[in-house]
């Protein structure tokens, strides 16, 4: 037993002998690579650690830990590197206390990459009785130039947001200049409430959204603090409440406003959801972005690149060095094919109506107009719509927040010429025939039951020419039942039914149905453009431009840049080069006879060739619903503009025959003729 606790003692006395030995030395090589890990990782209080106490006692940790992070943060560094170039395994003499050692840093910043060799000094320490080698600080260490009292500054410039032009370079949406009125609390006076009660009436504010500007915790009494843009010409009325005040500042301009709205879109202040989407993309709290149309589906475009400027300056504000400099670079200008005055020519026609409208250059495929009405004025958004303005436009019935050219309706009559092609293509329909068709409602027996089909114009026999003419339903209801469910599904899809524009904007698809033609009676509907046939009013125009070019549809464009990235046609072969001769013809005739369902769009001395049609929409026969009228043509003699136009509810005011009115109007003063009625 006795031996045993001998044993054990023996082992303790080594252990503590052992203990009370002196560590290795460190080597200045590993305190240096230490450091340098501890700076790859930013970890600034680990880097204070390991200074000398002579360096430590010049500058707190905390100092030493924010500045770092904050020069870091400020100048937005990525992708740290800090190396040692040599990697040779230096060792100091036996009485060396100093030595020093190269080292590399590289970095991304906001100002673009910074990389720079400099050398650091290490001095041998005795902490707690063992020798440590520890560095010596001074700010060159952190960037070379950098002196005791210097500061690291960042200027950033804004790129400019490209701009959206016309064909004709007529701007869309612009960069302007806007005035902005403001007050300047301090130089409101006595009257502050009063002034702020009558600023909010012609404002279209309250006082309260006053208020909350004022109340900003950056506000002071000689600050101006912005309430809204105003036209420039009625600043003088502004003026004259007191501590009212304004300033120029750059703005969005959409100068087309509510014509082209739609089609434009308009940019706004980011919000915090789309700033999490896009956290990667330089975007930052306050930058303004595409919110709609255009101006969102082209945001990466036309955002421009900013540029920025890091610069170390001395106490006094001097500068001293640049460490990195990029150049603000503007964003793209979009040239759209749009014709803005032919936009606004349209826009205007619609008045107080509901409707859409497509334009195109039937022969080179460029979208000349996108018109959805009735509409909203973008530049409200840009200079701060006020609450009532808004409630106003959300609120309206006829809901001009929404795009109705990229939305899809019924076609009505104006879809029979694909019906006509079809069945002219398939042998299913002679155009000579002359069909026996007596009354004004048809059905085939007993199995429709009470449903049945309904023409507004009573002839007999009906020959294709007259079926045109007049739009008889019944005819062409007959004739999609001739072609049968399975061929016209399949021939329909020749002309792009069902797939998406090929087009950067997002246009409802065009459809034949929800799910499938079910029966006989939904088939003789969609023979005519009813059932459940949805086509917008661009894919329309399409189909037509298969008249012109001997039965090809031709390939939308909509910014010059499209231009060489196709073949010039979309859809080939959709009918034949004869079916397209012989209904371009006979929609020649639909226009120019007298008593004609599209009559209305008559010009003496032009061969305008369309097709009208009238939409019902309701559930069942019975159910006394809307209709929307529509019109799809062109001049066959001189091809250069194919329109078509959809107007919503025109039930007891012509149907398409009020359409057609407008029609004439806009092919008139894109003809350059006189608008007077012949």
């Amino acid at each position: 037993m006795l031996r045993k606790r001998l044993r054990r003692m023996t082992i303790l006395l080594l252990l503590a002998a052992l203990a009370g030995c002196d560590k290795p030395e460190e080597q200045p090589q590993d305190a240096f690579e230490a450091y340098l890990s501890d700076w790859r990782q930013q970890n600034f209080a680990a880097m204070y650690d390991r200074l000398t106490p002579e360096s430590q006692a010049r500058i707190a940790k905390e100092s030493f830990a924010e500045r770092y992070r904050t020069i870091y943060d400020g100048i937005e560094a990525k992708q740290l590197a800090v190396t040692n170039p040599s990697r040779e395994h230096t060792k100091p003499g036996k009485n060396e206390t100093e030595i020093a050692f190269d080292y590399h840093v590289e970095m991304d910043t906001i100002a673009g990459p910074i990389r720079f060799d400099h050398r650091m000094k290490l001095h041998k320490t005795k902490v707690d009785k063992q020798t440590k080698w520890k560095v010596e600080w001074d700010p060159s260490l952190l960037f070379p130039q950098l002196g005791e009292g210097d500061k690291v500054r960042v200027q950033t410039t804004k790129g400019e947001r490209g701009e959206i032009v016309d064909s004709n370079g007529r701007g869309l949406a612009v960069n302007g200049v806007g005035t902005q009125i403001g007050v300047i609390p301090g130089k409101m006076g006595s009257s502050a409430e009063q002034s702020k009660v009558k600023l909010a009436d012609m404002l279209r504010m309250t006082k309260n959204d006053i208020d909350k500007k004022l109340n900003a915790s950056w506000v002071k009494p000689d600050l101006f603090v912005p309430l809204a843009f105003i036209p420039e010409e009625e600043t003088g009325r502004y003026l004259e409440i007191p501590g009212t005040d304004y300033q120029k500042k750059k703005i969005r301009v959409y100068p087309y406003a509510e014509a082209a709205a739609h089609l434009t879109g308009y940019i706004g202040e980011i919000s915090a959801e789309q700033l999490a989407k896009r956290k990667d993309g330089g975007y930052a709290a306050g930058d303004w972005i595409g919110q709609a149309g255009l101006e969102q589906l082209f945001e990466d475009q036309l955002r421009g690149k900013d540029g920025a400027r890091i610069a170390i300056t001395s106490a006094d504000g001097k500068e001293k060095a640049v460490l990195a400099q990029t150049e603000a670079l503007p964003g793209e200008t979009i040239k759209l094919t749009i014709d803005a005055e032919l936009q606004r020519s349209i826009y205007g026609e619609f008045g107080k109506d509901a409707g859409s409208a497509a334009a195109i250059r039937p022969v080179s495929g460029e979208i000349v107009a996108l018109v959805s009405s009735p509409s909203y004025d973008p530049n409200a958004f840009v200079r701060g719509i006020s609450r009532g303005q808004y409630d106003q436009w959300n609120n309206d019935p006829q809901t001009p927040f929404l795009n109705r050219f990229s939305k899809g309706y019924a076609p009505g009559s104006s879809f029979k010429i694909v019906t006509a092609a079809i069945g002219l293509d398939t042998k299913t329909l002679d155009p000579a025939e002359p069909k026996t068709i007596t009354g004004l409602s048809w059905t085939p027996d007993r199995s429709w039951g009470s449903y049945y089909v309904k023409r507004v114009h009573e002839t007999s026999p009906v020959r294709l020419i007259d079926a045109l003419v007049h739009s008889d339903n019944i005819y062409f209801a007959q004739a999609a039942l001739k072609i049968g469910t399975k061929t016209f599904t399949d021939a329909a899809g020749k002309f792009g039914i069902g797939e998406d524009l090929p087009l950067p904007y997002p246009f409802k698809k065009s459809q034949l149905s929800n799910k499938g033609i079910r029966n006989d009676i939904q088939l003789a509907d969609t023979g005519y453009g009813q059932g459940e046939v949805i086509m917008t009013s661009l894919h329309a125009a399409l189909i037509f431009s298969a008249l012109v070019n001997d039965g090809n549809i031709v390939y939308p464009v909509l910014t010059e840049a499209d231009r060489s990235n196709h073949s010039g046609i979309w859809k080939q072969r959709t009918m034949t080069p004869e079916t397209a001769t012989l209904l371009r013809n006979d929609l020649i005739q639909a226009v120019s006879t007298s008593g004609g369902a599209g009559h209305g769009a008559y010009i003496p001395g032009a061969s305008i060739a369309g097709k009208t049609g009238t939409a019902e929409l309701k559930q069942s026969k019975e159910e006394d619903g809307k209709e929307n009228g529509w019109f799809v043509g062109f001049d066959a003699a001189d091809p250069k503009l194919l329109l078509s136009i959809m107007v919503e509810d025109v039930k007891g005011r012509g149907g398409s025959g009020y359409v057609t009115k407008k029609v004439n109007r806009i092919f008139r003063q894109a003809m350059n003729k006189p608008l007077s009625s012949e």
